[in-house]
């Protein structure tokens, strides 16, 4: 008969092996299946259950080793999140360990599988409905399992040595049940983003619009990361002219911190920022882009990216600015209308008032036009017009506005003039009008009337009629 000493280092050099063994399992059902082998193979028990818990509470059996009867009775099988309390509360503590005698129990039917083994006599010996339970439990506490044992090889009670051997096969059990279910967790993860990236590549390389990823964070915040083929197509750059640039280097701001603002306003919005960009394509050419951008997450403690998704939308936006010109313009001469003319008094006015600087509006009104419809049509006519307001254009200072007021009738709006420069300003006028007009002999010549623009002037339609009666004044005195 062997001694302690020696009973004991078998024993240990036992757990060893199987420690090693449940250790080795790299899924987490490879791990729990393990566990129970090991409590078969290598601690001497005939029989070992896990059950497994569930985010919900709930214990599920997932491993069974030592009898395909319990197996086929018991995998699978799930228990309430109580099922152990009512027997913990008859059981005796060995350390970690919980041992229920079958004297404990309360009549009545037995739940779960019983063994269908001999019943000895003897008070120390084990009856088939004596059960001993494990708790299985993470690095930080958390119950993750329980271990049941049954059949002990020797048909006896489980003395101090195999308690302890088996409490310790349990702790290890616990900490190899948790690295496995983070395991596990990881790889499916891994598996997730792989199919999401799969997804994301189909979806990104196969999109009719333009895509690019760009670094949000770090260091390499602001260069391209990766684009699709139509961003190419539409931007006439290859992948590799964009990928690793700038993309602020190829962006036209309309004002001095454009895009500084519209970085901000996609960081504080909840949702895609939508764009329209000035963009400098590869062949010189300025193009419209209009998209959305939206910061991307790649994971805790990785840099964002932000997405962004583009079209090219220049012909919408030269659409745009013909109807708002056609709106602003005349159609004839292409000059302001009364429309612009007023805008643009507004803001004249306005600037008059903070600054207390004055400005004049001219009435302009063309002698002897009508002769020219009548001599030679309207379509001369109309020439005629186009002519008279190129030159008037050209006589003006920069900044001054010329408007078209209808028929033959002109309109100039200067911002700060008085004196000298007044009275250059309507010699151009008249010196350009006063010329022969191409392929007319009829001498079309202008009469101007004046009105001034100060800090209390009330509209520009008083300032037209005031000015309209002046024309009309000097065109009196003209004739007189």
């Amino acid at each position: 008969m062997q001694n302690e000493p020696t009973v004991r280092m078998t024993a240990v050099r036992r757990l060893y092996e199987v420690s090693a063994r449940m250790g080795a399992g790299r899924s987490l059902g490879e791990t729990l299946q393990a566990v129970v082998d090991g409590v078969v193979d290598g601690l001497g028990f005939g029989i070992a259950v896990l059950n497994l818990r569930q985010p919900d509470g709930k214990f599920e059996v997932i491993a069974v080793a030592g009898s395909p009867e319990a197996k086929e009775a018991l995998l699978g099988t799930v228990s309430a999140a109580d099922i152990f309390d009512a027997e913990f509360a008859i059981a005796d503590v060995w350390g970690g360990l919980r041992f229920v005698p079958h004297e404990r129990l309360p009549e009545g039917e037995v739940v779960g599988w019983v063994p269908d083994v001999p019943v000895s006599a003897d008070p120390n010996a084990w009856h088939p409905l004596d059960a001993l339970f494990a708790p299985l439990c993470s690095s930080e506490g958390e119950l993750v399992g329980m271990l049941s044992v049954d059949l002990p090889e020797d048909q006896r009670r489980p003395g101090p040595i195999h308690r302890e051997l088996l409490e310790i096969f349990a702790t290890q059990a616990g900490l190899a049940i948790d690295k496995a279910r983070l395991t596990d967790q990881l790889l499916a993860e891994k598996v997730r983003l792989e199919a999401s990236e799969t997804t994301f590549r189909l979806v990104f390389e196969g999109a009719g619009n333009g895509m690019a990823t760009i670094a949000f964070d770090g260091p390499e915040a602001g260069r391209v990361l990766r684009v699709n083929d139509a961003f190419c197509r539409i931007t006439g750059y290859t992948t590799d002219q964009l990928v690793g640039s700038a993309l602020a280097d190829y962006l036209e701001d309309e004002d001095a911190g454009q895009s500084r603002r519209e970085l901000d306003q996609l960081t504080a919005g909840q949702g895609p920022y939508r764009f329209e960009r000035t963009f400098r394509r590869a062949d010189g050419h300025d193009i419209w882009l209009g998209g959305t951008a939206a910061i991307v997450g790649q994971g805790k403690d990785q840099p964002r990216i932000l997405l962004i998704q583009i079209d090219d939308v220049t012909a919408r936006k030269d659409a745009e600015r013909e109807l708002q010109h056609h709106a602003a313009h005349d159609a004839l001469t292409g000059l302001a209308n009364r429309r612009l003319l007023q805008h643009r008094f507004n803001a004249v006015l306005q600037r008059s008032r903070q600054s207390g600087r004055r400005g004049v509006l001219l009435f302009c009104d063309l002698n002897h036009f009508k002769q020219v419809n009548d001599k030679y049509g309207h379509e001369a006519g109309d020439l005629a017009l186009r002519e008279i307001g190129t030159r008037l254009q050209a006589a003006v200072r920069q900044g001054d506005t010329v408007a078209r007021l209808g028929g033959d009738e002109f309109a100039v709006l200067a911002e700060e003039i008085d004196g000298t420069d007044l009275t250059a300003l309507v010699r151009r006028i008249e010196d350009s009008i006063n010329r022969p007009l191409t392929g007319i002999d009829v001498p079309v010549t202008a009469s101007l009337g004046t009105a001034v623009v100060s800090p209390y002037t009330a509209d520009l339609e008083e300032l037209l009629r005031t000015a309209d009666h002046a024309m009309y004044e000097a065109k009196q005195h003209s004739r007189r």
